[in-house]
C-alpha cells in the first residue's frame, strides 16, 4: 500500500523542532535562500515520491502471531536509486522515514554519489525478538519491499536496530525472490557475501576526518585538542579511536548508562566498544562519571554528538562549551538550538558531512557488487579520504564565498547539484 505521509504544522510548537520531517523542510528553505533555485524544484523536495506502508506478520518462536507495520520512504531519485537505511525501532513511523530519507538525499548529494534518498524500517523493538524471529520478519520484509526496491531502483542499508547479518537475510530473501544472487539490493553485507571492507567503520571513520579538517581549519593543533563523544557504537567509537591515534586527546565518551571522564586523556583502545560489550563504558576506570546530558557541557575543543538525534536543543544549547560540533549522529542538533549555537559563534560540521562514510562505503560496496571486484580495504580507506576532502573543499569554498554557515554550505552544495539535475532532466507532463 502506498500512502502519503500526513502534512505538519511547521509552526506548531517546540516539538515539532524534533521532528525529523520538520526539521529537513525548514533546512530545505533556509538554503534555498542561498541560491537561485526554481520555486517549483523546492516545493517537488519538500516532499516525497512515495512512501510505501506494509503490514509484517510475524510467527514467534511459541507459534503465536504478531502483525509490525513497515515503512519505505523514496523520497527523490534525480540523480540515481534510493539509498538508504533500515532500522528496526518502536518508534520508526512514517513522517520519520520521510525526514530521514530527505536527509539521505542531501547527503549523497553533497558527496557527489550517484544516489537519491531513502529511508525505512518496521516499527518493533528488536530486543524483543530472538534470532530466528528476527531472520522470519526480515525475509518477510523483503517480500514486502520487493517490487519497489533493487540494485538500480533503490538500495537498503543497516540503520539502528539492523546489521550486516539482517542484511544478508534481506539480499538473500530477495535473491530467492528473483531467482539469482544480487547482491547490490542492499549494502552493509558481510564481505563473505558482497560486502565491502571498511563499511561499519565508514561513518566513524568520515565524522574523525570531518573534525580533523574542522581542527585544521580553525588554526587549532590535534595534538593539543580535547574532544568529548557522545555514544560509544559503531560511529563515537570508531571516531575516538582514530582521534586518538592522530594525536588527539579524547577526554570523555559515553553510553547509553552514562560518561566517563578524564581530563588528561582516556585510554580509548581498552575502552570496549557497545558492539564489542554492550554498556561498557562505565565498567572502566577514570576520575569522574557523568551522565549522557552533561557530556554535552564539558568545555572541551571539539563535541562529537554520535549516538541518536535531538540531544542538542534550545534548553542546552547556551551550555554547549565545545568551540566546534561535529555531528556524527544523525539529526542531533534540533533547528532552534542550531540556530542558537551559530548566533554564539560555535561552529557545527553537519551531519550530512560528518558522518557520509556509510553511505560512500555503501556506494563502494554497490560498485564492488556490480563489477563483481574487491577492493582492499587500503583502497577502500583510501577511497573514503579522498571523497571526504573533496566534499569538504566544495563546503569551505562555499563558507567561505558567501558567509555561510557550515550546515548551510553543505546543504547549498547538495541543493545546487539536485536543482541541476532536475533543471536538466524536466519535469514529466
Amino acid at each position: 500500500m502506498t500512502t502519503t505521509p500526513p502534512q505538519q504544522n511547521d509552526e506548531s510548537g517546540e516539538s515539532d523542532l524534533d521532528s525529523a520531517l520538520v526539521t529537513a523542510r525548514r533546512q530545505l528553505e533556509r538554503a534555498a535562500a542561498h541560491i537561485d533555485v526554481d520555486d517549483g524544484v523546492i516545493e517537488r523536495l519538500k516532499h516525497p515520491t512515495r512512501v510505501e506502508q506494509v503490514s509484517v506478520p510475524l510467527e514467534r518462536d511459541d507459534g503465536s502471531v504478531d502483525v509490525f507495520t513497515g515503512y519505505r520512504a523514496q523520497h527523490d531519485d534525480v540523480r540515481g536509486p534510493y539509498k538508504g537505511g533500515l532500522r528496526y525501532h518502536p518508534e520508526v513511523n512514517a513522517d520519520e522515514c520521510v525526514g530521514l530519507s530527505m536527509w539521505m538525499t542531501w547527503k549523497c548529494a553533497v558527496m557527489d554519489l550517484p544516489f537519491g534518498g531513502g529511508k525505512g524500517g518496521i516499527s518493533i523493538d528488536p530486543k524483543s525478538l530472538s534470532d530466528d524471529e528476527k531472520e522470519r520478519l526480515t525475509r518477510r520484509f523483503a517480500e514486502e519491499l520487493r517490487y519497489v526496491i533493487g540494485p538500480t531502483r533503490d538500495v537498503p542499508a543497516p540503520d539502528m536496530g539492523t546489521d550486516a547479518q539482517t542484511m544478508a537475510w534481506f539480499m538473500d530473501a530477495y535473491s530467492m525472490q528473483q531467482g539469482e544472487t544480487i547482491p547490490g539490493v542492499v549494502t552493509g553485507k558481510p564481505p563473505v557475501i558482497g560486502g565491502s571492507y571498511g563499511r561499519e567503520e565508514a561513518p566513524g571513520r568520515s565524522t574523525a576526518i570531518a573534525a580533523r579538517e574542522a581542527v585544521d581549519y580553525y588554526d587549532m593543533d590535534l595534538e593539543n585538542t580535547t574532544i568529548a563523544v557522545q555514544g560509544f557504537g559503531s560511529v563515537g567509537a570508531n571516531a575516538a579511536r582514530l582521534l586518538e591515534s592522530w594525536g588527539a586527546d579524547v577526554v570523555a565518551v559515553s553510553d547509553v548508562n552514562g560518561a566517563i571522564y578524564d581530563p588528561d586523556g582516556l585510554d580509548i583502545e581498552s575502552i570496549p566498544t557497545h558492539e564489542e560489550e554492550p554498556e561498557a563504558v562505565l565498567k572502566q576506570d577514570a576520575p569522574e562519571t557523568l551522565s549522557n546530558e552533561e557530556i554535552l557541557e564539558l568545555d572541551v575543543d571539539v563535541l562529537i554528538p554520535a549516538a541518536i538525534g535531538n540531544v542538542i536543543t534550545a534548553d542546552n544549547a547556551d551550555d554547549i562549551a565545545a568551540d566546534i560540533v561535529v555531528e556524527g549522529a544523525n539529526g542531533p542538533t534540533t533547528f532552534a538550538a542550531d540556530t542558537i549555537l551559530e548566533e554564539r559563534g560555535v561552529h557545527v560540521i553537519p551531519d550530512i558531512l560528518a558522518n557520509a562514510g556509510g553511505v560512500t562505503v555503501s556506494y563502494f560496496e554497490w560498485l564492488q557488487d556490480i563489477n563483481r571486484r574487491k577492493w582492499s580495504l587500503e583502497e577502500v580507506n583510501q577511497e573514503l579520504e579522498s571523497k571526504m576532502l573533496d566534499a569538504w573543499e566544495e563546503v569551505r569554498t562555499e563558507v567561505e564565498e558567501k558567509e555561510l554557515s557550515w550546515r548551510d554550505a553543505a546543504y547549498v552544495v547538495a541543493l545546487s547539484r539536485i536543482a541541476e539535475a532536475k533543471a536538466t532532466r524536466g519535469l514529466w507532463p
